[in-house]
C-alpha cells in the first residue's frame, strides 16, 4: 500500500521571535507524538524590516517574557548590545535553504545562534556560517540564492502569508491557524481535528530524544520525554555524572546534547 501523505501543518514564525523560541517544547513534541502523520511547511513572517531602538527594546522584553514563561533559556543582550538592523536577512535564508531541503533544523540553529549565542544573524557571511553549523546544505548554492530573485519573490510571498498573524501559528490541514503561545492541548486537538493520528510509540528516553533532534533545552526534554517536574533536571544530570549527556551553559540555562 503506498504511504498516506501527512496532513499539513503550517508553521508560522520567524528565527527572531522569541515566543516561537519558547514554543520549541511543544513543537517538538507534536513531531514526536504525530511524526509522519503531519507534513510540516515553514512560513517566515519578518518581524521587523529595520530593528531600531524601541523594536530592539521591545525584542529584548519579550524575549526576557517568553523565557520566564516557557521556562526555555534566554540571553536578550544581543538586542542591546550590539542589535541586529533587521530580520529579513534570516527570512531570505530561511527561504534559500528551503530550496534545498527542509529548512527546520537551519532555523533552530539561527534560533540559537540569536536567542543564546547572541550573534548578529543579519549579514550574508553570518548566515552562511549557521548553515555551516547546520550541516548537509550546499554552501555554493546558498551564496548564489540569497541574492535571486526568486528569493526574494519567495520570501515577499511569506511576508503576505503571515501578515496579521501572532506567531508561533500552527495551522492544520488548511484550517484556521492556532495561534500565539499556549498550552501543548490545543496543538494536539487542532491536528486531531485535522486528521493527524498519534504514532502511538510513547515517549522517548532522553538519550534517544537527544540522538534524534541534536540539542535540547531541560524544557523540551522534559515535553518530549514526558518528565513534568524535577524529573528532567534530575535525569539530565544523572546522565551527565556517567558521561553520556553533556550540558552546555547558556542563556541561563543548558543546552544539552548526547555524549
Amino acid at each position: 500500500m503506498a504511504d498516506v501523505p501527512g496532513v499539513e501543518a503550517l508553521v508560522l514564525t520567524d528565527p527572531y521571535c522569541p515566543w516561537s523560541w519558547a514554543a520549541e517544547p511543544q513543537f517538538r513534541r507534536l513531531q514526536v507524538e504525530f511524526g509522519d502523520s503531519l507534513a510540516y511547511t515553514f512560513v517566515v513572517v519578518g518581524l521587523h524590516r529595520q530593528i531600531q531602538a524601541p523594536e530592539a527594546a521591545a525584542l529584548a522584553l519579550a524575549a526576557l517574557d517568553a523565557a520566564a514563561e516557557s521556562g526555555m533559556p534566554v540571553d536578550p543582550r544581543v538586542f542591546l548590545r550590539d542589535p541586529p538592523s533587521s530580520t529579513h536577512p534570516a527570512g531570505l535564508a530561511v527561504a534559500a535553504v528551503s530550496e534545498q531541503c527542509d529548512p527546520g533544523p537551519f532555523i533552530r540553529r539561527l534560533r540559537e545562534a540569536i536567542l543564546l549565542e547572541g550573534r548578529r544573524m543579519d549579514t550574508a557571511p553570518a548566515l552562511l556560517d549557521a548553515a555551516r553549523e547546520t550541516g548537509g546544505l550546499d554552501l555554493d548554492r546558498l551564496r548564489l540564492d540569497f541574492g535571486s530573485n526568486a528569493i526574494l519573490e519567495r520570501f515577499a510571498a511569506d511576508l503576505e502569508r503571515g501578515r496579521g498573524v501572532t506567531t508561533p501559528a500552527f495551522a492544520f490541514g488548511g484550517g484556521e491557524p492556532v495561534q500565539g503561545y499556549g498550552p501543548y492541548e490545543r496543538l494536539r486537538e487542532a491536528a486531531l481535528a485535522a486528521g493527524a493520528q498519534p504514532v502511538g510509540d510513547g515517549a522517548p528516553g532522553v538519550e534517544a530524544a537527544l540522538r534524534r533532534f541534536r540539542t535540547m533545552a531541560t524544557p523540551e526534554v522534559a515535553a518530549v520525554c514526558d518528565l513534568p517536574g524535577p524529573r528532567a533536571p534530575a535525569e539530565l544530570w544523572r546522565l551527565a555524572l556517567e558521561w553520556r549527556v553533556k550540558p552546555r551553559r547558556a542563556g541561563g540555562g543548558e543546552l544539552w546534547e548526547a555524549a
